[in-house]
């Protein structure tokens, strides 16, 4: 016996159809003529709902005219297959390379897995309320089961288009940490190498010391030697340590602080350096946001330091200034950027490209008093790509300055924290 057909209120069904006899079936050719028609109403739906979930402002959820204008193919894709079943949505299709656009969007824009599975749980809650909405419109008499029929054609064409976003999302994440796993891997042996020349270096001096009978001047020079490599192994683990406390895999484990909070923090640690140099440290004011406390006091500690090291003993003022704002990046993620500025020695144009590489010290042979180890700015660039973020250096006519942008995640609006200055 057939089931009783479902209709509208008010209409004579027609003749039931058997759900499986191959046909189109009327009732999801009239519903997919329905979702084309509305698809670019549903996709500004979907990105408002996307929009409220993200702190990422609403132009930039999808920020070109043509993905906007592109996207509604995902959801005529899904009405093609709820029209009929043959219909599926092939690897090859022009659907699935539009889902696999949206996933390197969604990876280059910082979503995370949860984000990208939620786009498209909204997706389907959107197209089911249209859909539910709609049917009863329709003069079409259908069997339960064709109804159950085109429920589920909806729901499988969401989960195929689903899994082509996630899936190439997922292969850049995956690519992503293999990058990082061998950058790790390359800093491994480079900071090896480098511990074991200084190592040698410290030991042979000392041997020396203890086996070599040495006038006045030369176990002074070998003490020097012995001093310095210890010295400059002891700040390398420092900076290790730093890093080590960074750990991006837990966000409940992460200590947020005020930037001001931070910044103050870094520049007290190093007000006994800035005035052996004769600097003045400056802090301008700072957007009053959360950040994460580890993270930033490493980057400012070593921008700071650096900029205080190489200031010019010829000027009779000598200054750092560490300055931030709020900002948008070219994917419309909101983020904290911070500089730190000084009157300094500069950075030779020969030596700029190698800057933030492991082991790189400018002015290396004309100013040798300077020490230190030339990780601080490769750790501080691992630092802020771990977290999202970048780091980067300009170059004025006077002085260098450096920055770094970390993604402000939560979207809060920053207040303003009034200058200090730290003497």
């Amino acid at each position: 016996m057939s089931e009783p057909p479902v209709t509208a209120a008010g209409r004579v069904p027609g003749p039931p159809r058997a759900a499986d006899d191959g046909a189109p079936c009327p009732l999801g050719v009239a519903l997919a003529r329905r979702l084309r028609g509305a698809s670019t109403e549903l996709t500004h739906r979907w990105l408002d709902r996307i929009a409220q979930r993200v702190a990422i402002d609403a132009n930039h959820v999808f920020p070109t005219e043509e993905l906007l204008d592109h996207v509604p193919i995902l959801i005529d894709g899904i009405a093609d297959h709820l029209e009929d079943r043959s219909n599926t949505i092939t690897a090859d299709s022009a659907v699935v390379a539009k889902a696999m656009e949206l996933g390197a969007l969604r990876h280059a824009q910082g979503f995370d897995a949860y984000q990208v599975l939620k786009e498209y749980e909204i997706l389907g809650g959107i197209l089911f309320t249209y859909l539910a909405g709609t049917v009863d419109e329709i003069p079409l008499g259908c069997s339960r089961a064709e109804l159950f029929g085109c429920a589920h054609r909806v729901y499988h064409a969401i989960a195929l288009v689903q899994q082509a976003t996630t899936t190439e999302y997922l292969r850049r994440v995956t690519e992503k940490l293999s990058e990082r796993d061998a950058r790790l891997r390359s800093f491994h042996r480079t900071l090896a190498h480098e511990l074991r020349n200084r190592i040698g270096a410290a030991a042979g001096a000392a041997e020396l010391l203890e086996s070599v009978e040495l006038g006045d001047e030369e176990r002074k020079t070998m003490s020097g030697v012995v001093a310095r490599n210890v010295g400059s192994m002891r700040t390398t683990l420092e900076h290790l340590l730093e890093l080590s406390r960074v750990d991006t895999s837990d966000v409940r484990q992460q200590r947020h602080v005020r930037l001001p909070r931070v910044a103050a923090e870094a520049a007290r640690q190093l007000r006994d350096l800035a005035r052996a140099h004769g600097v003045e440290v400056r802090l301008a004011p700072l957007p009053d946001v959360d950040v994460n406390a580890a993270a930033v006091e490493l980057c400012l500690t070593n921008f700071i330091a650096n900029g205080v090291k190489y200031s010019d003993p010829a000027k009779p003022s000598r200054w750092v200034e560490v300055s931030g704002e709020l900002a948008v990046d070219a994917d419309g993620r909101q983020e904290v950027v911070v500089h730190v500025r000084d009157n300094g020695l500069g950075v030779p144009p020969d030596q700029r490209a190698g800057l933030f590489g492991r082991f790189f010290r400018a002015h290396e042979h004309s100013a040798q008093y300077v020490e230190g180890t030339g990780l601080g700015l490769s750790i501080v660039l691992e630092t802020v790509r771990a977290l999202g973020g970048r780091a980067w250096a300009t170059f004025p006519e006077v002085g260098t300055e450096f920055a770094f942008a970390l993604p402000e995640r939560r979207g809060q609006e920053g207040r303003r924290a009034g200058g200090q200055e730290i003497d």
